[in-house]
């Protein structure tokens, strides 16, 4: 396998010569991301060590402030400690008004020492990220970094490239958001979206109305059987922490959008103040993950309200954009409230969606007035976009494609794939999340300017931005797991030139960025270069023949992977991997890929082809029965902060698949079961969960060999076709029962392979039930 590309871009190539990594005899292509529109080697090199100083003219502040942030990451990614402080120095900081453009730089590097130039505070910052990352090829941490000669001009193709992390769903320490906008900045990602409130929680200090955070700011999590949790979880940011966290974030070129969602997922403004809702009733805080019914009134007190809402958050976020949600707002309310059909009605209005287009369009103008434009998800187009409203398609490319050639600016963040709370891999060890995978190369490959925009309205596509939805986002730990690497991708997307990316090319820097990333404190996830293992036909054919064939791969498809078959961990000795293994059961086998420079890529993953361990199947290795998909990867319970055990379980339909069961070989059955919370807003889709007739108090387990080609052959006609039944156990009493315990039975005698469904028929007004793993006996007790 080879371990890197040739397809290198032409600049890399070209500097490939001026050996660039301290210390090292080879020749390592530019270490940058994301990667700069031009670069020009020359002779020579300089050589940055501890101690050396950066000149900055007396009077300019921007420069000092690029100057500070170049200090800190030099000392954090290389371990050289810069002095920082008078006008001269080898390394200078200098403004340039011929460098066009508020985010342009220009880097020279010589024998004399590194010149960054700007004419914009953001270009003197971005000019500073890549000078540290040419110091940084963490091959010699703490040693001087010598730097081939070299001028680049940089500029980003796009205005927005951001990132939306989601506070309202599980809140998030203020730190952490200074943690993330560092990482950010390192790669030029400049817009930091905060979704501040939501139903399960209104996160940001509204003076006026201070009942938003002191009773919408907290939530009772929800219960998994027994009797609800008594203590609340939940948070928010004061105006003040929100004040320097804007002003911090700004020194490092990034902007930070806040996001108020109405006239849906308003819940918490609703229990908060009901007099704001329609129909008068008090909810509880939602402890639910989807989509609820509260909707905002858009009657003169409610806008009034929003107006105080947005004057309190233009004095905390002084940036163009106000973000107003619009998403996903059912319209059932305000079609049941003679109210808001009286309004509608003396409005001249079609329907609610053209109220929703009316109300966004009164805070559109609202905003206008104060210098700012709002913004909203791309259901805002639903009865019209109002002329002033820009627009973030979420719903797939159509929404942006259709404003933009109306006119409108738009921001691209389709949920394929730039919906990174979605699982990184299929490995088994991925934390919670949405399920399935967008890998790291989907959103490397995504392009912000999709095709159905014309030419003259190319412009207003303002970038790209990746979002992090925290239903099952709980820790920092795990917001980080699903942002990073990923966000490496979304900076090279947002600011390389169309046409001048190259995955096989970025795969490498990619890894240094991540070197920084952890040396800053940042957990980056391995997902990407982990080893994953495949049996090659089943499992059952495997334990016939008592030989196990396996395929070993990674997901990026980088590095050599190397491994043993005795347990030890591997090395750059052990052997590499080159075609598939042809294994004895009982081995176990433990692999990893190195890189080119030999440093391992990921954590070391290991296999077991024991016959006890191919009989078994954990939750993340079972498929969705008799159709649907297995969406989601859930924790224990909603506010586990432990990133396993998780569970793979489909919200419509309690039924886990064992695939291929080999019914010759095992002749029993351990079966775990898990009890999860039934917390989800399904909207108009609650009429597609699948209710299961239950002949016990509290439900069965049902576990029926042959279910999916019963369902086949009924769905062609065959009336009489049913699967075999294995097993009916009724479930216990969900109040007094432990969330977790386990059935035994026996496997009827049948040749070969077969399906075996473990079908729950618990009623869906009783928590949600799921398999936890299953383990195949070749003896039944």
């Amino acid at each position: 396998m080879r371990i890197l590309s040739p397809r290198f871009p032409l600049f890399l190539a070209a500097v490939s010569a001026l050996g660039l990594a301290a210390g090292s005899a080879g020749a390592d292509p530019l270490p940058l991301l994301p990667m700069p529109a031009s670069a020009t080697p020359a002779s020579g090199a300089f050589t940055v060590a501890t101690g050396m100083r950066i000149g900055v003219p007396a009077s300019d502040a921007g420069a000092r402030v690029a100057a500070r942030l170049l200090a800190e990451r030099v000392k954090a990614w290389r371990g050289l400690a810069l002095e920082t402080g008078g006008d001269a120095g080898p390394i200078r900081f200098v403004r340039d008004a011929s460098v066009a453009g508020r985010e342009a730089y220009r880097l020279t590097v010589d024998a004399k020492g590194a010149t960054i130039a700007a004419s914009g505070d953001a270009g003197l910052v971005y000019g500073a990220m890549t000078l540290a990352q040419l110091a940084s090829p963490d091959t010699a941490f703490g040693k001087p970094a010598r730097i081939g000669a070299v001028t680049i001009a940089d500029a980003p193709s796009f205005q927005w490239r951001g990132l939306m992390i989601d506070v309202a769903r599980h809140f998030q320490p203020i730190e952490e958001l200074y943690r993330m906008a560092d990482a950010m900045a390192a790669v030029k990602l400049n817009t930091m979206h905060i979704h501040l409130t939501d139903d399960q929680g209104w996160r940001v200090e509204i003076r006026k109305y201070p009942k938003l955070t002191s009773i919408g700011g907290w939530r009772t999590p929800p219960s998994t059987g027994g009797p609800a949790p008594a203590q609340k979880v939940g948070g928010a940011y004061t105006q003040d922490e929100l004040k320097r966290f804007v002003a911090y974030a700004a020194e490092r070129g990034i902007t930070v959008v806040p996001e108020i969602d109405l006239p849906g997922h308003a819940q918490a403004l609703v229990a908060a103040y009901p007099e704001l809702g329609i129909l008068g009733d008090k909810p509880a805080v939602s402890n639910n993950w989807g989509i609820m019914p509260y909707l905002f009134n858009p009657g003169p007190k409610g806008i009034a309200f929003v107006e105080d809402v947005l004057d309190e958050l233009m004095t905390i976020f002084p940036g163009t954009y106000i973000h107003l949600g619009g998403d996903e707002a059912v319209k059932d309310q305000w079609q049941r409230s003679p109210e808001v059909q009286a309004q509608i009605k003396a409005l001249g209005l079609k329907d609610e969606e053209a109220l929703q287009s009316w109300m966004i369009e009164q805070f559109g103008r609202y905003l206008e007035k104060k210098g700012r434009r709002l913004i909203g998800w791309d259901e805002i187009l639903e009865g019209g976009l109002p002329q002033s409203a820009s627009v973030m398609s979420w719903r797939g490319e159509k929404g942006g494609i259709d404003a933009a050639n109306m006119g409108h600016d738009v921001v691209m963040t389709p949920g394929t794939p730039m919906y990174i709370n979605y699982t990184q891999s299929l490995l088994p060890d991925e934390p919670p999340g949405r399920y399935d995978a967008i890998t790291l190369a989907q959103v490397y490959n995504y392009d912000p300017l999709p095709a159905g925009i014309a030419a003259d309205k190319a412009h207003h596509v303002l970038g790209a931005q990746a979002n992090l939805w925290s239903e099952y986002i709980v820790t920092p730990w795990q917001l980080q797991h699903h942002a990073f690497p990923r966000a490496g991708a979304v900076a090279e997307v947002s600011w390389a030139a169309k046409g001048a990316k190259d995955y096989a090319a970025f795969l490498p820097r990619l890894v240094r960025q991540g070197d920084r990333w952890e040396r800053s404190g940042v957990h980056v996830a391995d997902s990407a270069f982990a080893v994953a293992y495949q049996i090659e036909g089943t499992r059952g054919d495997a334990l016939r023949k008592s030989v196990v064939p396996l395929t070993l791969s990674t997901q990026a498809g980088y590095g050599t992977i190397r491994y043993t078959t005795d347990g030890s961990a591997p090395t750059l000795r052990s052997k590499a991997y080159a075609a598939p293994l042809s294994l004895k059961p009982g081995a176990t086998v433990r692999a990893v890929a190195f890189d080119a420079s030999g440093n391992a890529t990921a954590a070391v993953r290991s296999f077991d082809t024991s016959r006890t361990a191919l009989l078994m199947r954990e939750s993340s290795q079972m498929k969705e029965c008799p159709a649907g998909s297995l969406g989601l990867r859930v924790p224990l319970t909603s506010e586990s902060t432990a990133n396993t055990p998780a569970y793979n379980i489909n919200l419509f339909d309690t039924c886990s698949l064992y695939p291929e069961a080999p019914l010759d070989v095992a002749k029993g059955y351990r079966v775990e079961v898990v009890r999860l919370a039934r917390h989800y807003g399904l909207a108009h889709e609650q009429r597609m969960v699948k209710q299961h007739y239950n002949v016990s108090d509290f439900g069965e387990l049902l576990v029926q060999v042959g279910c999916i080609d019963a369902a086949k052959r009924r769905a062609a006609g065959d009336k009489t076709a049913q699967p075999i039944a294995a097993g009916a156990f009724p479930l216990p009493d969900p109040k007094t029962a432990p969330q977790r315990f386990a059935f035994e039975g026996k496997l009827p005698a049948m040749p070969g392979d077969a399906d075996v469904c473990f079908q729950f028929t618990s009623p869906t007004t009783d928590p949600y039930y799921t398999v936890g793993k299953v383990q195949l006996v070749e003896a039944a007790k």
